[in-house]
């Protein structure tokens, strides 16, 4: 979405903590610009730009997935899950400075919610069957916000870890209720009349199932960085960047922070059951190794990549986990490299990308794109005005 928070301070991002300073400061000169004479075409009431936005992003997606074979719609499916995760993760680290590496493990509540849901006779409408993941997920948020509120740096990681190695272990414990090893196989939702007869009209295109799914996934995906993009530019989102930024003048002006930190993580986890709903549907199988702590420190590391705080750059991160591997490991293959050998390299490959992205663009490819963008602006109000 538009709302491109500026990259945050906080213990993840590591070197970006460095960042902070400037980052006001190049922000604060930027508005200085902006009031010297800068244009925008976007509307002046968020909720407006927002709404915007929200239907050109809609518009692009259609063209995608109607220009695409299915194999690609398949992977779109994977990156709008990876991508909500991601969106809620970086409000809860990038906007309130709270590290988690067990957003995998509320991801596995969302997934088991849905496949549960889904394997009777009939099922709810699956936008009540969403509801009921993400009203699940925030109660379990809520109960891991609380116990970790007043937790900090690596001693809230050590909590969360303990939370992404445990949970999942529950569908072993209780195999006769949720499959065990083997999972739960998740029954697709049928493809309404409206959507066969509509994408027939429009694109000429057939209706699978893997395009339905892929139109459930972009629709979550849209909706919930459009309501995380106002959140985050609203009077909670700046409380949440009071509780990260001054913890001492946040309380001397009345702010609660146990209570923000909580609120912080139930939206987080929302959004994390969100994302294992949608998982559930592109994957069609809820399984305790889809959700171990690979997953948690992959969605940490999406957002990393983009740039913490920032919709766009947990977008972009989440985008780089699904494709660039195939890329790499396509490239392989076509350099005479068996199957595992490509696989293996495309990892260390990737792993050497994201070293040169901390060391390079600590802000992330976004925050450090957004960092020199407003500092030639501020260059060129002040020129104006020495002018």
């Amino acid at each position: 979405m538009s709302d491109l928070q500026t990259p945050a301070s906080s213990p993840a991002a590591g070197a970006a903590t460095s960042e902070a300073p400037s980052t006001a400061t190049a922000a604060s000169n930027a508005s200085s610009a902006q009031a010297a004479g800068g244009r925008t075409f976007l509307p002046r009431n968020t909720l407006l730009r927002h709404l915007l936005v929200l239907v050109l992003c809609a518009v692009g997606a259609v063209i995608l997935l109607e220009s695409t074979d299915l194999g690609f719609n398949a992977q779109i499916g994977y990156v709008a899950f990876y991508a909500i995760a991601a969106g809620g993760l970086t409000l809860l680290t990038g906007l309130n400075g709270q590290i988690s590496l067990g957003h995998g493990a509320l991801m596995a509540v969302g997934a088991y919610t849905t496949a549960l849901l889904l394997d009777v006779e009939e099922p709810l409408p699956l936008i009540v069957i969403f509801l009921a993941a993400v009203a699940l997920t925030s109660v379990v948020g809520a109960i891991v916000g609380v116990a970790a509120a007043r937790l900090h740096g690596p001693y809230l990681a050590g909590a969360t870890l303990a939370l992404a190695v445990g949970l999942p272990g529950l569908a072993l414990y209780f195999r006769s209720f949720l499959g065990g090893e083997q999972g739960l196989t998740v029954s697709s939702p049928d493809r309404p009349d409206w959507f066969v007869e509509g994408i027939r009209t429009l694109s000429g295109n057939s209706a699978s199932g893997v395009k339905w799914i892929a139109y459930i996934a972009v629709a979550c995906l849209l909706i919930t960085y459009f309501l995380l993009a106002n959140l985050m530019r609203s009077r909670v989102g700046r409380t949440w960047r009071a509780v990260r930024d001054q913890e001492v003048a946040a309380e001397l002006a009345g702010i609660n922070l146990g209570t923000w930190r909580v609120l912080a993580f139930l939206v987080s986890a929302a959004a994390a059951g969100l994302a294992g709903a949608v998982l559930a549907l592109v994957v069609r199988l809820t399984a305790p190794t889809a959700f171990t702590i690979v997953l948690s420190l992959s969605l940490l590391t999406a957002i990393v990549i983009g740039g913490l705080g920032s919709l766009l750059g947990a977008l972009i991160g989440s985008a780089l986990l699904v494709f660039l591997p195939r890329v790499l490991r396509d490239a392989g293959e076509s350099l005479d490299m068996d199957a595992a050998q490509a696989a293996e390299i495309s990892y260390v490959v990737y792993g050497v990308i994201l070293v040169l992205v901390m060391l390079f663009a600590p802000a992330g490819l976004v925050g450090s794109i957004r960092l020199a963008w407003m500092k030639q602006r501020a260059r060129r109000a002040g020129a104006r005005t020495g002018g």
